[in-house]
């Protein structure tokens, strides 16, 4: 991926919304580095730490599994206790319920940043927060797991592996609607591309109006 800095690394479309915002390597890099220094520096997330993302398939949600990842902190999904939780509102049950007393932090996912609306007191808006952080940060060189207890060592071979059989190469931009809900999902459908230098066109709430039209203008080599 950093062998291309300034090309597209992932493109979200929302259909029901009509939103599409674009993030070139570098700009997802500063989005994950600034979401790495809020989850050490004000959550208190580090190596060895469980962080549930309990997120959509979203830009954002990149963002975030790679600030976690960028720490040393093992990512989490759904149904798995926590230390640490990162949800959008609909999803606070959940947090409780993996975090504990941990600490949460709430995405409202909106395209221009604003925060999530009547949010009850003891809890963190990402948006607000994540702004005021640095978007530099030097990786931990002793990481613990990063996913459903995998190394980061096992979670990239995992990658390399679906991506062979996927037959992704770095010329592929892809345009997919799957959803991140499993780890096989993040591998398959995320880290498989990015291993690789691959990039994303992510489609929620697809239109099949839409779909062919956004194939040929986003120029996806496959999906």
């Amino acid at each position: 991926m950093a062998a291309n800095p300034a090309g597209p690394r992932i493109t979200y479309y929302d259909d029901a919304t009509g939103e599409r915002i674009e993030l070139s390597t570098a700009t997802l890099a500063n989005w994950a580095a600034k979401t790495a220094n809020l989850l050490r520096d004000e959550l208190g997330a580090g190596p060895g730490s469980r962080v549930a993302v309990l997120l959509p398939a979203h830009w954002q949600t990149a963002a975030v599994l790679f600030g976690v990842w960028w720490i040393g902190s093992e990512v989490v999904l759904a149904g798995e206790p926590a230390d640490i939780a990162l949800c959008t509102a609909d999803r606070l049950d959940e947090a409780d319920a993996a975090a504990g007393m941990g600490e949460i932090a709430v995405l409202s996912l909106d395209p221009f940043g604003k925060p999530v609306p009547d949010l009850p007191v003891g809890l963190t808006d990402y948006a607000t927060s994540v702004r005021v952080h640095g978007d530099q940060i030097v990786p931990e060189r002793n990481p613990g797991a990063a996913l459903d207890d995998r190394s980061v060592d096992d979670v990239l071979a995992a990658a390399r592996a679906s991506a062979s059989v996927q037959g992704l190469t770095a010329a592929d931009r892809i345009m997919s609607t799957a959803g991140w809900e499993t780890a096989d999902d993040l591998i398959d459908h995320l880290l498989a591309l990015y291993v690789v230098g691959a990039s994303l066109v992510q489609v929620a709430n697809p239109d099949p109006v839409l779909l062919d039209r956004r194939r040929e203008t986003e120029k996806s080599t496959r999906g």
